[in-house]
């Protein structure tokens, strides 16, 4: 093959990669105004019940002496490791976190802006297994894990890579966050999480992100963020608390989401449901700005309810529904970015079920104001599965609310006084000049929905969309090509990856 020949396919595979990229923006900027629901004599309720919570309920800070030691030195009530916080004060130190933020990416062009009337999304996150239209559901592999990881960087309509978009279940527990957060790091120059499931894995989360950003930027930035659980009800365990204090004491950003399963881990009530979840984030929001005043918090939102009679959880649900519109608005009363779930169901495949719980669940999510939507796109079986085919095809439904966000425009060419004088009564539209100025950018394009004549669609084999989710994601494949990164900075990242890697034995749990 000669060098000329090589430089055309590698210009032909750039232009597809390109093709298949391009239409959105970094993040979106809202236009829309939030649906909050609430008046304010139910919003002075939730707050009432949140208060109560943190005064005479209390919420324990367990397995770390020095999460107590912190609060202890506040003068804070403390009762064994349960804390019970004035609420004012609380509202008040919640008050120390900016309401809005910049992630920056590796590519400044990608970065992002989290809070106020800016929305983000990013993939599922934390799946054991994967599916595809192909092989099936299996336990995802770090191969799997990898093109789920460009399939994310590729899409135009995903602004954030997250971090676990599958559990590379062939890499040893202990080991795998540093190959995960590499991964992204190399993969993809979108920005992204770091891990947070032990002290010394967000440790190296942080360490890796100092070397991929430098100190400097480091320092008076945020360019790593952190997702986190609270073991709800009531509980943030160390996991939470050490997180907490490995990435606010460098300025970096904490999402922390209680996850309540209403009847489980909250009251089968929603209003309950939802003040238990407020005071759960915002004693965390405390916290983090105990650790460092002024310290970037997302508080975050993951409830759901289930099945009375079986315990499996339910999604797209009228009950998580409203709770998104609540939370959203009392988020924004207390001025904190807010986290929700995204396009979320209980179906094993991308089926009928699937789209009707996944459309319910992400439309309430976006009118809600969620500025930072985990899961996004790819989630299946609850959660347990992360879907090729079902990544592809919510990402492509994303960028409706790229359009739907903007707003209606009414400025004098969206009147197209020009096309009336143009056009003659009883004629058409389609070749006006008004037609031709906006016809690639009028409508959005939903590149897996088929909307020809049914002679057509037999013609191309009768595909259905799952079909030709399969076929899209393995085009993406093929054309992806690595971002460009400083040569230095990418041996830097390798061997601290190395180094630790070999200090740490093979762990499985």
């Amino acid at each position: 093959m000669t060098n000329r020949t090589r430089s055309r396919r590698r210009s032909r595979k750039s232009h597809q990669a390109t093709n298949l990229q391009s239409g959105a923006s970094p993040y979106i900027k809202r236009n829309l105004p939030h649906f909050d629901p609430l008046d304010p004599e139910q919003v002075e309720r939730i707050n009432q019940q949140v208060d109560w919570m943190l005064e005479n309920i209390g919420i324990a800070f367990r397995d770390d002496p020095k999460a107590l030691a912190i609060w202890q030195k506040t003068g804070t009530k403390i009762d064994g490791d349960r804390i019970f916080a004035d609420a004012k004060w609380v509202r008040e130190l919640c008050s120390q976190a900016p309401t809005e933020f910049e992630q920056l990416a590796r590519n400044p062009d990608r970065s992002v802006v989290i809070g106020g009337n800016n929305q983000v999304f990013a993939p599922i996150y934390g799946a054991p297994f994967v599916r595809d239209l192909e092989n099936g559901r299996r336990y995802a592999t770090f191969d799997d894990f990898e093109k789920l990881v460009k399939l994310v960087a590729m899409h135009p309509n995903l602004h954030h890579s997250g971090l676990v978009v599958a559990e590379p279940t062939d890499i040893p527990v202990s080991k795998r966050h540093l190959d995960m957060v590499h991964a992204h790091m190399t993969l993809t120059d979108k920005p992204h999480l770091g891990a947070i499931t032990e002290k010394s894995r967000a440790q190296d989360s942080v360490d890796l992100a100092e070397i991929l950003h430098g100190t400097d930027t480091m320092d008076n930035n945020v360019v790593i963020m952190a997702n986190v659980n609270t073991n709800s009800p009531l509980l943030v365990d160390r996991v939470v608390s050490e997180a907490i204090q490995v990435y606010s004491s460098r300025g970096q950003a904490m999402v922390v989401t209680p996850f309540i399963l209403t009847g489980a881990m909250g009251p089968v009530s929603t209003a309950a449901a939802v003040a238990q979840a407020m005071a759960e984030s915002m004693i965390c929001c405390a916290f983090t700005q105990l650790v460092k005043p002024g310290a970037p918090f997302v508080m975050g939102n993951f409830l759901s309810s289930m099945s009375l009679k079986s315990g499996a959880p339910t999604f797209g649900m009228p009950e998580p529904v409203t709770s998104n519109y609540a939370i959203g608005q009392m988020a924004r009363e207390l001025g904190l970015p807010l986290r929700c779930g995204g396009s979320l169901t209980a179906s094993k495949i991308e089926d009928a079920q699937a789209a009707y719980e996944s459309a319910d669940s992400m439309h309430s999510t976006v009118l809600a104001g969620s500025n930072y939507t985990l899961h996004a796109a790819g989630w299946l079986e609850g959660g347990l599965a992360t879907g090729f085919e079902k990544l592809v095809m919510d990402a492509d439904r994303l960028g409706s609310y790229q359009k739907i966000m903007q707003g209606l425009d009414v400025s004098d060419d969206q009147f197209a006084r020009d096309a009336y004088e143009e056009v003659e009564p009883g004629g058409h539209f389609l070749g006006s000049a008004h037609t031709m100025r906006h016809y690639q950018t009028a409508f959005y394009d939903a590149t897996l929905s088929d909307s020809e004549n049914v002679e057509s669609w037999e013609e191309k084999g009768s595909q259905d969309m799952r079909r030709r989710a399969f076929d899209k994601w393995n085009r993406m494949l093929d054309v992806y090509e690595t971002p460009p990164m400083d040569i230095s900075v990418r041996e830097a990242l390798d061997d601290y990856v190395a180094r630790r890697k070999s200090e740490l034995p093979d762990a499985w749990y």
